[in-house]
């Protein structure tokens, strides 16, 4: 006699799918790890950190160009160079923090 289709080797249940059709349940449970979203409004960031963006990168744009025209003491260094791509670097990395 012939069995059921599904029982037996190779004659295994799709990959996905359970006996009632769904491999997860149609809401999550109230102790999952879901995060609810924050608000926009606790999201800002304070005005000052657009003005120090812009500082930090005209600061590091100022020393490069102070540095090539030997105005800073000690001559043309990369020691000055050091810190404008530093200055320029460090408002890069407020800008990611920016909101």
């Amino acid at each position: 006699m012939a069995t059921k289709a599904k029982s037996g080797p190779g004659r295994a249940q799709n990959k996905g799918r359970s006996d009632r059709g769904r491999t997860t349940a149609r809401h999550p449970a109230p102790n999952d790890r879901y995060t609810p979203p924050i608000p926009k409004k606790v999201r800002q960031s304070p005005p000052w950190v657009g003005v120090l963006i812009v500082g930090l990168f005209v600061l590091g744009v100022v020393i490069v160009i102070l540095n090539y025209t030997n105005v800073f003491p000690g001559g043309v260094s990369n020691w000055w160079l050091v810190g404008a791509i530093g200055s320029i670097f460090a408002g890069l990395m407020v800008a990611t923090r920016y909101h």
